[in-house]
């Protein structure tokens, strides 16, 4: 046995476990829906060629998530893609006042943070959109701001409510609204296909652009493609960031993640393959926020489409109820591990870092007043790639470290997975990084990367100042006097 142990943790930033792998299942079951934001700007870049990106990527969150998940089995204490990289790169008896190794693994958990957080507000301008649309005497008092905002305020302070309790509570809502959203968009995904809706012909004849060339502009923008894909496509990952939650995550870990994958693969190859099969490329263009609703029309004609955006309210929150739960761990986990204050780590006593869930619903508050969603998605997607490049370099690390490489390993990917790892590791460090800065550059323009680059980069300042909050902490923790029980 190797000569590491892990640290200590403070009884007030605890995380319970309580949770089995359905549980853990539940909670990502919002994955799948991660694809509707880009359900119709897929089509815009690569035609029906989207329906081949999305399987792709898909797969890559395959070999990735192996990875993690014997990263999740091998350090429990560390809290998924956030805690695994800061346990790995955080220098053992380092005596200087700053661990370079520590505020890698810190940046790592920061964008990974910054990847999953502002799904909320993503999705929350999606509901006020849907809602000004479905209710049109609404429209008539509220703006499309106006009801994102209520409803981004209402859905968070719910959310927050049932998870007070704990995050059994959290997955208990995934059982309720898998059920009743996630499970009918499946279906209306697959009846095209049964009524004969699908023209296979709208995909084999446009499968890309016309003027595609596999020159150097469209091959970093397909780096960029395949990293606004992975965004959504290989997020399953999240089953993972619940390890030390997990009653027994040896064997809960690895059928989580699984099982969130091939969910992930059925659903992503299939919702786009109908979309595209029925409306053609051209129509898909037409409706480029919710192509889904069109396709309800033809489906099921006016009621189908005013089902279709009941369902879909439901399926974004529960993708929002994901998010703050999977950005709350992330933020609890830097925390713990002192690279943010350690006001953030605080848990109560249902095990729920109720402080982390309280700061990032305000700030997801800020975000839907910027009223841009596919510049939030753009930006975050820079994060996302920033994370996974690096988590998969620590696990690389840890394979090879003499500090971690006798560890005991409950799951264990193949031998060489390390190898496959880096691949993975360099494909989204620097070509992923590369590319979506270029795609954004050209599609949106410069301002969500500097938004990206801005939040980003404040985490300097952020890990300096947590630094020495956590040197005076263990400073006033050692001159304490010792109380004496009789």
């Amino acid at each position: 046995m190797s000569e590491y142990q892990t640290k200590a943790v403070d009884p007030h930033q605890r995380l319970t476990r309580s949770i089995s792998w359905p549980q853990g299942l539940a909670i990502a079951m919002g994955v799948p829906l991660l694809i509707l934001p880009s359900l119709g700007d897929m089509p815009f870049y690569v035609s029906a060629a989207a329906i081949l990106v999305w399987g792709l990527s898909v797969l890559q969150g395959f070999t990735q998530n192996l990875a993690y998940a014997e990263m999740a089995t091998t350090f429990p204490r560390a809290s998924g893609l956030p805690g695994f990289a800061q346990e790995i790169f955080r220098t053992r008896d380092h005596k200087g006042k700053h661990d370079r190794g520590m505020l890698i693994g810190g940046f790592s958990a920061w964008s990974y943070w910054f990847a999953w957080n502002p799904v909320m507000a993503i999705f929350s301008l999606l509901v006020g959109s849907y809602l000004h649309g479905l209710f049109p005497v609404l429209g008539e008092t509220f703006t499309e701001y106006q009801l994102s905002m209520i409803a981004g305020a209402v859905i968070f302070a719910g959310l927050f409510a049932i998870n007070w309790f704990g995050l059994g509570q959290g997955a208990i809502l995934g059982y309720i609204l898998g059920i009743g959203a996630l499970i009918p968009v499946l279906v209306l995904t697959v009846t095209p296909f049964a009524t004969g809706d699908v023209n296979m012909a709208n995909i084999t004849n446009n499968w890309l652009p016309a003027d595609w060339a596999w020159d150097t502009h469209h091959i970093l923008m397909l780096f960029g493609i395949f990293a606004i894909a992975q965004w959504s496509a290989c997020a399953w990952e999240t089953a993972a960031v619940y390890g030390p939650e997990y009653k027994n995550p040896s064997t809960d870990v690895p059928k989580a993640l699984f099982s969130a994958g091939v969910l992930c693969l059925i659903l992503y190859v299939l919702v786009q393959s109908s979309v595209i099969g029925v409306l053609g490329v051209d129509g898909v263009l037409e409706q480029p926020i919710s192509p889904l609703l069109p396709v309800a029309q033809v489906v099921f004609g006016e009621v189908g489409t005013v089902v279709a955006i009941v369902l879909l309210i439901a399926s974004m929150i529960l993708i929002i109820q994901t998010a703050f739960l999977g950005s709350s761990r992330a933020m609890h986990s830097m925390a713990t591990e002192g690279n943010l204050p350690r006001a953030l780590g605080r848990t109560n006593r249902h095990g729920t870092p109720f402080v982390a869930m309280l700061v990032i619903a305000l700030f997801n508050l800020a975000l839907i007043s910027m009223g841009t969603p596919g510049a939030i998605l753009a930006a975050s997607a820079i994060g996302y790639t920033c994370a996974n490049g690096i988590s998969l370099f620590a696990f690389f690390k840890a394979r090879r470290d003499p500090v971690f490489k006798n560890l005991e390993r409950p799951f264990k990917a193949p031998g060489n997975w390390k190898y496959v790892a880096m691949v993975f590791g360099l494909f989204n460090l620097p070509l992923c990084f590369i590319g979506v800065v270029y795609l954004n550059s050209l599609e949106i323009g410069w301002a969500s990367t500097w938004v990206a680059f801005i939040v980003l980069g404040a985490y300097i300042p952020i890990w300096f100042y947590s630094r020495y909050e956590s040197r005076r902490w263990q400073r006033r923790s050692a001159s304490a006097p010792t109380v004496e029980t009789p």
